[in-house]
């Protein structure tokens, strides 16, 4: 049990951590959530004794082991991936030294009857165990399992740390604690340089993790899937609920709903009984008795309710001007780097007012193709055309890191500002929570969240009828996130939007593109849709190795079983073209409704119906699909 009691931490006139006290038991999975600033990152740093409180103290149990992974993080150079991951396993492998020397010792030696040589034998089994205990005969194979599982191929173990970039190398560092596998484990936003396969492993290792996971982040999915307990930090208090975040947030405004209805209830008992006392008070024969009521109510407990920070950006995009029907156009886009081909040969093409997701693994070329569909990097082929009429926005990843944290919030927006804009930048700063003299501030001493929005702000000076946003959730708080989801679903131009982040783009998108072995595979319908589909590929690869697996053992079937057999896989594939051919449909319709001309048929309403219809026809063809895969097994 780990325990924190009246931990208090201030800074100047602010109070970060206003005297909380928690506990924590084994084994418990845990978020911590907060705005921006609300001091997650400080708790953290106590919880792992890098920082020490102002006031209050920590009870940890002894011999235990914390691994903190946090954002600011470097490696040394010059080692490859495989070696510095190798290097958490110190303990073993000053284990292994010794065991060699033992071995060598007990096979050279010939006083088998001393004691000398009964305490090497002792020495060597008791190292042995200690070595099992920890891992060590599966020390490479669990090493390479975890680097995979994190988004490393094979080929990349033997290339050196100087190579990757900070985001891949915060996954060296993060699969060097998951492989120490500490007591306490401290993760600040691990998946913010994550894909979403890697999030999706990562969460399937986390829950079956032995010890403590706590973890900071703005990932609402992935605190779903991971924790069981949330634990909030807000205005200096910390509120603790016994449930994962969705689940805690109802709490919140259930405790939140009744703490203000003991307030309003209380005030009334406290009106009624000053209206009482006055009345006495006037009544010389009642004056000790009201003398005798103000006591009682002078000592009543006041219920208070807690303060609640509310503050968001007011976040709107201006209506954009209209573009041509073809927004951006690419044509057998191949982008290399030296050796290394990102892309090869891609064709890809946005109509206006389409909203496209690009999702798959890191250093896919998702990133790299945004960047080539703005002109800010060159592609080694192929060609791009801008539609007529197009006004670009882009936000990039690191888009805050891009900041002159020399200059002030105001000069940053006044250098981005055209000169009509320029009389109400006060103004557009303060929607995005920048008020008074938080102008004045240098970009240097900012957040990460508050860059976040600077960045944002300056991305919003200028009419954007194609938009293109890649990662823009990092570093922002979760309200901060809401209100940049709602700004981008009310936004009238033309989207593409590269994520990990799977809440957010949940009904954000209506086509989904995959990026995998340099090619690009469409998906159309959002997030979810597209992780459904995966799944779906994911099962047909399963009942691929089962069938191989079957043919190995060569199993015989009976006559009665191989007819059987074959109606359920006529079955399977008669359910498959009926799924090809929904799709197509669907596809069909929903192209055809991006024109204007489409509302001005005198069938339109009936053909929408008719969309809907097929939805529901391909939701049930998927669920007989799944049924008659399941058939076939046992035929396998």
């Amino acid at each position: 049990m780990l325990n924190l009691s009246n931990i208090f931490v201030k800074y100047g006139d602010r109070v970060l951590l206003d005297e909380i006290s928690v506990s924590i038991a084994n084994r418990e999975k845990i978020g911590l959530i907060g705005r921006n600033g609300a001091g997650k990152s400080t708790l953290f740093k106590i919880l792992a004794n890098v920082q020490n409180p102002h006031e209050g103290h920590i009870a940890r149990p002894n011999n235990t082991s914390i691994g903190y992974l946090h954002q600011e993080m470097s490696l040394p150079l010059g080692k490859t991936v495989m070696e510095e991951t190798l290097t958490c396993f110190e303990e073993l492998k000053t284990i292994e030294k010794k065991l060699e020397v033992l071995t060598k010792q007990i096979e050279t030696r010939t006083d088998y009857e001393s004691d000398a040589y009964s305490d090497i034998l002792n020495d060597h089994a008791d190292l042995s165990t200690r070595f099992e205990i920890l891992g060590g005969s599966s020390m490479q194979a669990d090493t390479e399992r975890v680097l995979k599982g994190l988004g490393f191929k094979q080929k990349d173990f033997q290339r050196l740390v100087d190579e990757f970039s900070g985001g891949w190398q915060m996954r060296i560092e993060l699969a060097k604690m998951l492989l120490q596998r500490p007591d306490y484990l401290l993760l600040d936003e691990p998946t913010n340089h994550l894909d979403i396969e890697s999030i999706l492993w990562l969460e399937n290792f986390l829950k079956d993790y032995t010890g403590v996971v706590i973890t900071i982040s703005h990932d609402k999915e992935f605190l779903n899937n991971v924790t069981k307990r949330t634990l909030e930090l807000e205005l200096g208090n910390l509120y603790d609920y016994k449930a994962a975040y969705s689940k805690a947030m109802v709490l919140r405004e259930e405790r939140r709903e009744k703490q203000m209805s003991s307030f309003k209830n209380q005030q009334k008992v406290i009106a009624q009984k000053e209206r009482t006392i006055s009345r006495f008070m006037a009544k010389a024969t009642k004056t000790s008795l009201a003398q005798s009521m103000q006591k009682q109510l002078d000592k009543m407990e006041r219920v208070e309710v807690a303060a609640e920070d509310t503050a968001v950006m007011n976040l709107r995009f201006v209506d954009p001007p209209r573009s041509g029907d073809i927004v951006i156009e690419a044509k057998n886009i191949s982008k290399s780097y030296g050796e290394l081909d990102v892309l090869k040969n891609i064709d890809f093409q946005i109509e206006r007012g389409e909203r496209v997701s690009f999702v798959g693994q890191n250093g896919q070329g998702k990133t790299t193709l945004a960047k080539i569909l703005i002109d800010q990097i060159k592609s080694t082929a192929g060609e791009v055309k801008l539609g007529h009429n197009v006004h670009l926005g882009y936000y990039a990843q690191n888009q805050s890191d891009e900041l002159d944290l020399k200059r002030t919030v105001l000069e940053i927006m006044e250098d981005h500002s055209p000169a009509e804009m320029r009389t109400k930048l006060r103004k557009i700063l303060g929607s995005f929570m920048f008020s008074g003299d938080d102008v004045e501030k240098k970009a240097s001493v900012l957040s990460g969240g508050e860059r976040a929005r600077l960045a944002l702000a300056c991305m919003m000076l200028r009419p954007i009828n194609l938009l293109v946003l890649d990662e823009p959730t990092n570093h922002l708080d979760m309200l901060s996130k809401d209100v940049l989801k709602k700004a981008i679903k009310e936004y009238k131009g033309t989207l593409i939007v590269v994520s990990h982040d799977r809440d957010f783009l949940k009904n954000l998108t209506d086509k989904t593109i995959e990026f995998r072995d340099k090619k690009l595979y469409e998906h159309l319908g959002d997030i979810d849709y597209f992780l459904e589909r995966r799944k779906m590929e994911n099962m047909r690869e399963v009942e691929l190795q089962k069938k191989v697996a079957a043919a190995k053992k060569e199993k015989v079937l009976t006559t009665e079983e191989f007819q059987e057999r074959k109606q359920v896989q006529r079955a399977v594939q008669n359910v498959e073209k009926k799924i090809a051919k929904y799709e197509e449909e669907i596809a069909a319709i929903q192209k055809d409704m991006e024109t204007v001309s489409f509302y001005e048929k005198p069938d339109s309403k009936d053909i929408i119906k008719k969309l809907e219809t097929l939805k529901s026809d391909l939701e049930n063809a998927m669920e007989t699909w799944e049924e008659a895969q399941l058939n076939l097994e046992k035929y396998e």
